[in-house]
């Protein structure tokens, strides 16, 4: 039966004009490279190339094979690479999960210089799961979950890969903005402004307002971020959002961060992933070059 090793010595002798050559390119011996071919042309019934003195000439049928060697060969070779840099996280598209709005502002941040680095990568970032983060985890909906609360589950590994402060955010001119941090008594009366999440994924309630047995006046909930701090700048209500995103907005909206309580609310940004997924290089490279900046 025909296959790639036939076309690699058919194309080798005809590259090098001898069957020592080829050989010797293949790492095979010459009674090797004869047998191999001798063996084709009896099931072929067809003579492939003929000796002229010390040099070797194809025959009609063994140029027909080197046609065929000339275009397959390459695509095997592509093939190889092409799976050798999947296997090595080099190549493909990693599916990235978001379980939190600013987490996927903080991802636009990180991104270019990963792609910038990984020429043979694609990114498809998705916000919204069917069963939620962690399901679509193992449902291999995404390769990498990213998230600010990660739930410890057997399979998963949760690398922390960003630190920041969970804060208010009040207009410049409004009363609170002076205060070193503020108190959960302090939004009783004031309209909160969050991302439209359930009120227990919300680390304002969770770590804040709950656990002290307050909420605030008013809930509003808004989807973008810029529309969320307009209002905020304009005195409609206040706003909790990591203080690195705070900042980015400033100077361009008159907006401040007050720390939530006298300690603060410390978090972290996670990347959840299978344990030992044969097909989570790409995950595991992505992490790896996250840490290592």
């Amino acid at each position: 039966m025909l296959d790639r090793h036939h076309l690699q010595i058919i194309y080798w002798v005809n590259e090098l004009g001898s069957l020592t050559a080829a050989a010797e390119q293949l790492h095979l011996t010459q009674s090797a490279v004869s047998h191999s071919i001798k063996k084709l042309e009896q099931q072929l019934d067809v003579q492939l190339w003929l000796r002229d003195g010390r040099k070797v000439r194809l025959t009609p049928e063994g140029e027909a094979l080197l046609s065929l060697a000339d275009r397959i060969l390459p695509q095997f070779e592509q093939v190889e690479t092409n799976i050798r840099q999947i296997s090595q996280g080099e190549r493909g598209t990693l599916r990235i999960g978001m379980e939190c709005h600013p987490c996927y502002q903080w991802l636009m941040q990180v991104v270019p210089g990963f792609l910038h680095r990984n020429q043979g990568v694609d990114i498809d970032v998705i916000q919204k799961f069917q069963f939620g983060g962690m399901a679509a985890l193992f449902n291999y909906e995404i390769d990498l979950l990213v998230t600010p609360d990660p739930m410890q589950h057997k399979g998963v590994d949760f690398v922390p890969v960003f630190d920041y402060e969970q804060v208010l955010v009040v207009a410049s001119h409004h009363p609170l903005a002076d205060k070193p941090f503020v108190e959960p008594q302090d939004l009783l009366s004031q309209t909160l402004i969050t991302y439209p999440v359930d009120i227990d994924r919300l680390d304002i309630f969770t770590h804040f307002l709950l656990p002290a047995e307050c909420r605030p006046g008013k809930h509003k909930q808004i989807e973008a971020t810029e529309m969320m701090l307009q209002l905020v700048a304009a005195g409609r209500g206040v706003a909790s959002l990591p203080k690195w995103l705070v900042e980015t907005y400033r100077p361009a909206m008159p907006v401040v961060p007050v720390r939530l309580g006298k300690q603060g609310v410390s978090k972290q940004i996670h990347l959840g992933r299978r344990h030992q997924d044969p097909a989570g290089a790409l995950a595991c490279h992505f992490v790896t070059q996250l840490l290592d900046q």
